[in-house]
């Protein structure tokens, strides 16, 4: 694909090697691994960029691409319209062959401070809040529109109606969650039933090798009563999974140089209330640093980097219909598309490995079996 010039053929899908799977029980069907705007869209890096990572991300064969009203204050959903935009000036693709989505509660952060009806999920905020996106990204709907978190102070009732009639209303084509308990997420579905409105297709969790407790204990009835699907976010953990934390050290242009927090009071608060780096099932930073170590033989093995071992591990997880990429340049993309031929070598064997060597693996719930494996490439 020559883009030199300013034009381009439009991608071949069928000569990606890129893995479909339906998003759930829709026929929606979504790349295997997909990119996300969070942290470095709209905030960090500049337009060229983030052209440069999602066309990146196109060229391989990705097809979803996530966003939220409250990355960059609404920025990101600016910066990626505008790639969008020009993906097809440019002839590469249509906006018709992409997923796109976004989602709402943490608001855009550009009204007055203080306005309590900015945030949350109330059927005002997720109306006004879902046009205001759009507005951004220059799109008529999104393909998929999430409650970006549970709101308590907002009726799940509500709730569904609001997403129900964005959903009818053409503002978007399915609807979901993002670290929704599992509890709310049947109180969603129950809802849904009981009146007949559409119910959430997926929910949005964060899902690595150092978090499982949630997605493999918890979200088993979901998967296994709802058959909902997950676009899962931080496969590597923030980049500790990458091995470049290693020692304490903050390497520039990484993740937590934007936030300058690593082994100081704030990350030891965040352990300390069992919070981890992002919400981590491991408690202690050292303790994650250990387990990150020892991976690294086992990836030498295999012939693969790291973090590519650390998305090619999610993929092999039955229940995951995506896997979320992060990147602050277009080489990490390539690097990281590259987990897809990790993931054959990951062997039931293999993966035995790793659970022994990090020893987390969650017990499973007597109450429920294994997962119908629809989507394991």
């Amino acid at each position: 694909m020559d883009i030199a010039d300013g034009t381009a053929a439009p991608v071949d899908w069928s000569t990606t090697g890129m893995i479909y799977n339906n998003l759930g029980r829709s026929g929606l069907k979504v790349s295997c691994l997909s990119l996300g705007a969070w942290v470095t869209y709209g905030g960090t890096h500049d337009d060229d960029i983030s052209y440069a990572c999602m066309t990146e991300a196109l060229k391989g064969g990705v097809n979803f691409f996530d966003n939220a009203e409250g990355y960059a204050e609404g920025n990101a959903e600016k910066v990626m319209g505008r790639v969008i935009k020009r993906w097809e000036a440019e002839g590469l693709c249509r906006r018709a062959d992409l997923v796109i989505s976004t989602k709402i509660f943490f608001s855009d952060g550009q009204g007055p401070k203080g306005n309590p009806n900015a945030n949350g999920l109330s059927r005002k905020h997720l109306i006004e809040g879902t046009k205001a996106s759009l507005k951004r990204l220059q799109m008529e709907h999104v393909d998929l529109l999430f409650c970006h978190r549970p709101d308590p102070s907002t009726p799940i009732e509500e709730t569904v109606r609001a997403m129900d009639f964005l959903c009818n209303q053409g503002y978007a084509h399915y609807w979901g969650t993002s670290e929704w308990s599992a509890q709310e997420l049947t109180e969603a579905h129950a809802v849904a039933a009981r009146l007949g409105l559409i119910a959430p297709l997926m929910e949005q969790p964060q899902y690595n090798m150092l978090h499982r407790i949630r997605f493999e204990r918890e979200y088993r009835p979901i998967f296994e009563q709802f058959g909902m699907g997950t676009t899962i976010w931080s496969p590597l953990a923030s980049g500790l999974l990458s091995g470049k934390y290693s020692g304490g050290k903050i390497p520039d242009g990484s993740r937590l140089s934007y936030s300058q927090v690593w082994m100081n009071s704030e990350l030891k608060r965040q352990f300390d209330k069992g919070e981890g780096l992002n919400g981590l099932d491991v408690k202690e930073p050292e303790a994650a640093l250990k387990m990150v170590d020892s991976l690294a033989p086992l990836a030498s093995s295999l012939g693969c980097t790291l973090p590519q071992l650390a998305v090619a591990w999610c993929l092999k997880n039955a229940d995951v219909s995506t896997v979320i990429l992060g990147a602050s340049k277009a080489s990490q993309v390539t690097e990281n598309l590259k987990a897809l031929e990790v993931v054959p070598k990951l062997t039931p064997e293999r993966l035995a490995e790793i659970d022994e060597l990090l020893q987390n693996k969650p017990k499973p719930n007597k109450d429920w079996g294994r997962g119908h494996g629809r989507n394991a490439p």
